[in-house]
Parts: structure tokens; C-alpha cells; sequence
């Protein structure tokens, strides 16, 4: 008999110690998030807002810190649900022995005072983070042995835990400046920078442990505290989506994911929406497109606001718009591209040597080199949020009018000039359409918005330059078969130019808009999923192809429902909710060829498209249903 090839697995499909992106869990508090691997390990955390350093890093480098909870020497579990409604999850396991059964969750609580921990600049709601992970093991049949593994590194990795010992149930780790206190029923033992448990279980037993990183380290002191403090999580995410307003639709379980997932992305302090949890999940498996995510992007505004309103969560809108309202802007008025969660403007971006990176993905980055690029995008995706609000409001706030008026000044005083590109390229400024188009929208906005205020002579002035840039685009950006390009130098395609149908610039029985989300449909596509563009047509300024956009894909189908390709939009639609994660939560890319997802995760803009194309389906099949 021939020996096996020993390298007969390399490659794509090879086992790996890096799970796939796609089986992770998503925990959130709405003031950080938590990953757990299908193993039990937390494997992202940071402390204690999303943008702080790691304190669980396994994600991105092996010897990065994580925290598993789970039976010993087990590492695939039998089943894994979120508690419908929730983002508290559920892993159930079956051993030789027994069965057990491990609930976790960032726990949010009745609010007992201020947040000293991450201090609030909007008004605190009644329910507010209580700064800590919570979990439970249940034995639901025969006897189990369970195992708790903690060991932070602190700073991205860089600094070991020092332990502390209060007694054998009470455990401090300290690293630099920051501490967590874990807290369990089981006796713990402080080995190597970890503290572990083992532990018995038989049915009808349960055991807890609570790990807080909150200004004075409280957390449950005991198992019926534990259970409480998860079963206050579990009420708070289900009142909260109780209040959303989704359809009832085969989708329905998908919109409701993608709710929770956006609200679960949402930093409560200020209303900020981070664009996904991590940094530097790989575009491309082992590549250089690494990014740092963690931040609220400007130009998801408009995406955001829609999704927030068309799911009645109009409370969350409006302290998205504030949040944008307080901004500081640049020296003329203009809106950075994305800022901090807290409203920082510096975003200096740094890479982290010491980190291997997701599957040997590297640099490793964090902040975002892109935030001072000039993305004339910008201007639109503010305005048609601020007008969508306003309509549904009622209201145009006293504060909003110098923001507006600032942005479409300056979409009017730059919209000639070239820029970087929604997609933030790194290679030289183009006269890109996409930006162009985005222009088009702030003028066009605002020239509403100064109606709504009563300002006939600006919105005389601000709707002529709409058509000014209007004219331009189609005498410049549109080829001669009549697609729209990804810049004016070429005739390549660029899936940024959807927006032309979803933003209203073109009427949807016009033939170039026709022409444009068919040629994108069929020649930038793999396996039916849409690419932003194609790299080897693109000087992006960098190496390597990259996946599929999911958000891309959304785009084509809510571009196919305008135009009339009502059964290839749903047929499109189908086909990206299959491949959403175990959980229902989608990243940035998909490889077609694994089927692999790629990229931060999970990605809010990813969801906030979802939602903005089955609106446009289940509009259309709700008017069918009366003709």
C-alpha cells in the first residue's frame, strides 16, 4: 500500500491553527466585542472599547492571548445558536461522557451610575455594559470534565499576564497599565501567565466564570449572579429588537442578525458605528491587504441612517446623526473620511512586527493610513443621511445647518478635482465617477434640505451645480457602449458606479444605467459575486488580487431590482444569504474558489447592504401582492 503524501493537503483547503473567519461568534456589550472560536476560545478581545489594544489576540498571532471555556480535550463542539433574538451565545457539547452545555456573553445590565470605564458624551440609556464576560457551564446529562484557560497578553500581544492571587476562586492579571479580575466557583491555580481551572461536572451542576475589565473589576461574584447577569443580557438584546420594526419575511431571521449585528458593532458612549471588529483580517489569504477597521466611516453614514430608519430604529439614528453633528471638522469645513469612535481625527496608521498575522498575513496594522486621504465621496454620504433623517424626523436641528452647508460647499468647490476613490486606493489621485456621482448626491440633498429650511437662494444655486457635475459625469464618465467607467482615463469597471442606481442618478428606465449593472453583473463577477474592481486594471498601489465584495454583490442586487431584473436580483439575493456564516454574519470578501470569507469581521457595511437590498425585493413583492 503507497504511503500518503505528506503534503497532499498544502494549500488552501491545508488544516490550519487559524480558524475560519467565518466560524467565529461575535459577542458585544456596544462598548467592545469578543470572538469565540468554535473551540471555546475567545480569541479578539479588546479592552475595554473597541479600539483598544488586545488583551485576547490568538486571532492574529498563536501567542496573543485567548480564554477558553469548555470540556477538556475536546475542541469541536456538537452545536452553537444564539438565543434567538441575541447576541448571547449558546455551544452545546457531547462527550464520551456527557453533555454540557456553555452560554457566554458581554453582559449588559440595568445602568447602576456613570460609566467610569468608558464615559458617555450622549445621553446613557437605562441599560448600559457591565464591562465583563460572563460564562456558564451547564452538565445537561452523565459527567463531565470542563477545563478554564485564561491567559491575557496585553498590548496587542506584547506584555504577559501578571497574576495575582486573592484566594483560589478570585485571579488579577495585570499587564503595563490595565487589569482584569476573573472571578469563578472553580478553584483556580496560577501557572506560566495563565490562571486554569479543571473541574467535575455531573447532570443537574453548573459552574460560572466572570472576567471584568471595569474601572473598580466588579463583576458576578457567584454563580446566581452570573446567570442573572446573562439572563439580563439575553432580556436587553430581545426588548431592543422587539422595538425594530422586520418584516414578516422568509428573511426575516437574516434582517434580524444583521440588526443585531449593527447594533452589536455600535459604540453606546457616542453613537459611533465601528466599520467591523477587527484589524487586519487578510483581503487576501497570506497577502499585504490589511486593515484596521475599528473605526466609524463617514461614507457608511448614508447606508447606516437608511438601515436604522427602514427597521423603525429611529433612536439609534438620531444618535448616529448627533454623533456626526459633533464632529470636528477639517480646517474648511469638510468632514474627514472616518474618524474614532470617540471623534479623534488623528489615525496615524502603525504596523505590529511582533504579530505573525491570520494565517501569516502581514503587517499586521493598526490605525488607518487613509483617514486624511482625500475622498470626495464624503459630502454625499453625509447629506443624504442628514436629508433621510430630516424627512423622518420632522425636524431640522439648529446644529446640523453648519454641517450642511459646510459639505456641500465643499463638494461644490472640489467635485473637478481627483481623489483617492470610495475604495481609499493608494496609487495616484482619478478623476473617479464614483466620487463624482457622490458629489452629484451632496448637491442634490442639499439643494433639499435648503428647501426644507426655506432657503430659495440656495437651493437655486446648490441644484445648478447638481447639474453641472450631472452633465459631466455622463459626457465624461460613460463609455461608448454606454457603461458608466471607473474613472475618466478608462474603460474599466468599478462597482462603485451601482450607487448611480441606488442614490437616485439616473431614472431607472434610463439605458446607461441599464447598460452599467449589466456589464457588472456579467463581466465583473466570479461565480456571481461582484468584485469592486479588477486589480490588475487598477493602480490601487497595491500587490495581490483580493476576494469578492460582499457589499458589492448587495449593491448589484438592489441595482437589479431598480432596473427590472426582479428574478435575477432574487436569485443573486439567495445566493449571498447562503453563504453567511453558521452564525448569520457576513465579512468584507468571499473567495469563491473555498468558499472562504476574507477580511474584518463582522463587517457592518456588509449588513447594512443586506438590508438595503431586501428592502428593495420585499417592497416590490409586497406591491405585487395587490395587482
Amino acid at each position: 500500500m503507497t504511503a500518503p503524501n505528506p503534503t497532499q493537503f498544502d494549500g488552501v483547503a491545508a488544516p490550519s491553527p487559524f480558524p475560519p473567519i467565518a466560524d467565529f461568534a461575535f459577542l458585544s456589550d456596544c462598548h467592545t466585542g469578543a470572538l469565540v472560536a468554535p473551540d471555546g476560545a475567545v480569541g479578539w478581545l479588546c479592552a475595554p472599547r473597541f479600539d483598544a489594544p488586545s488583551v485576547f489576540g490568538a486571532l492574529l498571532d498563536r501567542q496573543a492571548g485567548y480564554f477558553k471555556v469548555g470540556p477538556f480535550g475536546l475542541d469541536v463542539p456538537s452545536a452553537r445558536a444564539y438565543e434567538p433574538g441575541t447576541n448571547t451565545l449558546v455551544t452545546t457539547w457531547r462527550t464520551s461522557t456527557g453533555w454540557i452545555e456553555v452560554r457566554d456573553a458581554l453582559t449588559i445590565g440595568p445602568r447602576l451610575g456613570p460609566d467610569l470605564t468608558t464615559p458617555h458624551t450622549r445621553p446613557p440609556t437605562d441599560d448600559d455594559a457591565t464591562h465583563s464576560l460572563v460564562r456558564t457551564i451547564a452538565c445537561l446529562e452523565g459527567r463531565v470534565e470542563v477545563e478554564l484557560v485564561c491567559e491575557p497578553v496585553f498590548d496587542y500581544g506584547q506584555t504577559a499576564a501578571t497574576w495575582t492571587s486573592d484566594d483560589e476562586h478570585v485571579a488579577t492579571a495585570t499587564g503595563g497599565e490595565q487589569s482584569l479580575r476573573l472571578r469563578t466557583d472553580m478553584s483556580l491555580g496560577i501557572e506560566a501567565g495563565r490562571a486554569r481551572a479543571r473541574h467535575v461536572l455531573h447532570a443537574g451542576e453548573q459552574v460560572y466564570s466572570s472576567l471584568s475589565w471595569a474601572a473598580d473589576l466588579g463583576g458576578a461574584a457567584s454563580l446566581d449572579e452570573a446567570v442573572a447577569q446573562l439572563d439580563s443580557t439575553t432580556r436587553f438584546w430581545r426588548e431592543w429588537l422587539s422595538a425594530a420594526r422586520v418584516p414578516d419575511h422568509q428573511w426575516r431571521e437574516a434582517l434580524e442578525r444583521s440588526a443585531l449585528t449593527i447594533k452589536g458593532l455600535t459604540y453606546l458612549p457616542t453613537g459611533a458605528t465601528v466599520a467591523a471588529l477587527t484589524t487586519s483580517l487578510p483581503e487576501t489569504p497570506g497577502g499585504e491587504r490589511n486593515w484596521d477597521y475599528r473605526y466609524n466611516w463617514i461614507r457608511d453614514s448614508s447606508f447606516t441612517v437608511q438601515a436604522l430608519h427602514y427597521l423603525d430604529l429611529d433612536w439609534e439614528a438620531d444618535e448616529f446623526i448627533q454623533f456626526i453633528a459633533g464632529l470636528e471638522p477639517n480646517e474648511n469645513g469638510a468632514l474627514q473620511i472616518m474618524y474614532g469612535i470617540d471623534g479623534r481625527r488623528d489615525l496615524t496608521e502603525s504596523t505590529l512586527p511582533h504579530l505573525s498575522g491570520y494565517e501569516g498575513a502581514s503587517p499586521v496594522r493598526i490605525g488607518n493610513g487613509a483617514f486624511d486621504q482625500r475622498q470626495n465621496d464624503v459630502y454625499g454620504s453625509v447629506l443624504d443621511a442628514i436629508l433621510m433623517h430630516t424627512r423622518r424626523s420632522g425636524r431640522l436641528p439648529r446644529a446640523l445647518w453648519p454641517v450642511i452647508q459646510a459639505q456641500a460647499e465643499n463638494a461644490a468647490a472640489v467635485w473637478r478635482d481627483p481623489d483617492q476613490g470610495i475604495w481609499e486606493a493608494r496609487g495616484e489621485p482619478r478623476h473617479y465617477v464614483s466620487s463624482k456621482l457622490m458629489c452629484w448626491v451632496a448637491l442634490d440633498r442639499a439643494s433639499k434640505l435648503a428647501e426644507i429650511r426655506g432657503d430659495a437662494s440656495l437651493v437655486s444655486a446648490w441644484r445648478a451645480v447638481a447639474d453641472e457635475i450631472s452633465a459631466d459625469i455622463l459626457a465624461k464618465g460613460v463609455t461608448e457602449a454606454g457603461v458608466l467607467r471607473q474613472h475618466y482615463d478608462t474603460d474599466s469597471l468599478d462597482a462603485s458606479t451601482l450607487l448611480a442606481a441606488i442614490h437616485g442618478f439616473l431614472p431607472a428606465s434610463d439605458p446607461r444605467l441599464r447598460a452599467s449593472a449589466l456589464a457588472i453583473a456579467d463581466e465583473l463577477t466570479d461565480d456571481g459575486f461582484v468584485l469592486r474592481y479588477r486589480t490588475d486594471e487598477t493602480d490601487d498601489g497595491l500587490s495581490g488580487r483580493e476576494g469578492t465584495f460582499l457589499i458589492c454583490s448587495f449593491w448589484l442586487v438592489s441595482a437589479l431590482t431598480i432596473i427590472g431584473e426582479g428574478v435575477r436580483a432574487r436569485a443573486l439575493m439567495e445566493k449571498l444569504l447562503r453563504i453567511a456564516s453558521p452564525l448569520g454574519l457576513l465579512a468584507e470578501e468571499l473567495d469563491t474558489s473555498s468558499g472562504r470569507h476574507l477580511g474584518n469581521f463582522p463587517q457592518a457595511f456588509s449588513h447594512l447592504a443586506l438590508i438595503e437590498a431586501a428592502r428593495r425585493i420585499i417592497a416590490i413583492e409586497r406591491l405585487n401582492e395587490f395587482r
